[in-house]
């Protein structure tokens, strides 16, 4: 018999304690707008996740962070493939621990699209770099983000950014914008009405991923910012740097996955 509910009111972990414990095998299927996620048990253990582009135990500490959304659980239904081979405590543990550790990550890198770009100091001083630090600052030629360095060098977005959060601290490396992925042409095309739309249709997108969270109330005022900045005659600049600090609330928020999420909710947006 399925096993359904909402994410507000039972948490992922303890869904998957609650159903580990009697050893069943099923899969678990998420729901958040319009994403979807699996995790599939066999005798109680996770086996299988994915969401997105990730998969595997990426996948898990992805659906972790979630706060909202339905989740139903399928009895019996397997799969072939094994991408987690740690166990559900292992798992649960990590994701709870990266929870807490992007909190802190994300106050010195708010976005894993921003840019890493050499410093005067970094240029110019004399330090002593681990092979891991040695292996992200030879990829870095300030034009990749930070997820597209991830990508080169196999690694984790999270992963990339822990390496980077000391080389920020110690002011070798700095941040720049990267939205080179937004479609800001068609931005600039609008009239001023039709930015106005598109500033409520972006805020809806961004509301609906902080939904109940602490920071739904600096939406509203950058919103309000952005409108009036349009008033004045900002034009698409005023909706550019909404979409910056939307995204940087929803990755501080909610993680760098559910940054991508908005930017491409975005991107639709303004495609359609």
């Amino acid at each position: 018999m399925a096993f359904q509910g909402s994410l507000k009111e039972l948490p992922l972990p303890d869904i998957i304690q609650l159903v580990s414990v009697s050893g069943k095998t099923g899969a678990f299927v998420l729901t958040k707008s319009d994403q979807t996620g699996e995790i599939y048990l066999h005798d109680g253990e996770m086996v299988h996740s994915a969401v997105g582009p990730l998969e595997g135990e990426e996948a898990v500490y992805e659906l972790a962070i979630w706060q909202e959304g339905e989740f139903i659980f399928n009895p019996g239904v397997e799969t072939a493939q094994r991408t987690i081979r740690k166990s559900n405590t292992n798992l649960l543990m990590e994701a709870a621990r990266r929870i807490d550790e992007w909190q802190v990550l994300s106050k010195r890198i708010p976005s894993t699209r921003m840019v890493p770009v050499f410093t005067n100091q970094g240029s110019s001083t004399s330090v002593s770099f681990t092979p891991h630090e040695w292996a992200v600052i030879c990829k870095i030629d300030e034009r990749r983000s930070i997820e597209e360095l991830a990508s080169v060098l196999g690694m984790s977005a999270f992963e990339v950014c822990k390496l980077l959060y000391g080389l920020v601290t110690a002011g070798l490396i700095e941040l720049k914008e990267g939205l080179g992925q937004l479609e800001i042409g068609r931005l600039r095309e609008m009239s001023t009405t039709e930015l106005v739309d598109v500033v409520q249709r972006i805020h809806d997108q961004a509301g609906q991923l902080l939904v109940n969270h602490q920071k739904r109330p600096e939406l509203e005022v950058t919103t309000r910012r952005a409108r009036t900045e349009l008033e004045s005659g900002k034009g698409a600049d005023a909706v550019i740097d909404m979409v910056r600090s939307f995204e940087q609330m929803v990755s501080g928020a909610l993680g760098p996955n559910q940054s991508r999420v908005f930017l491409e909710r975005v991107n639709q947006l303004l495609r359609a």
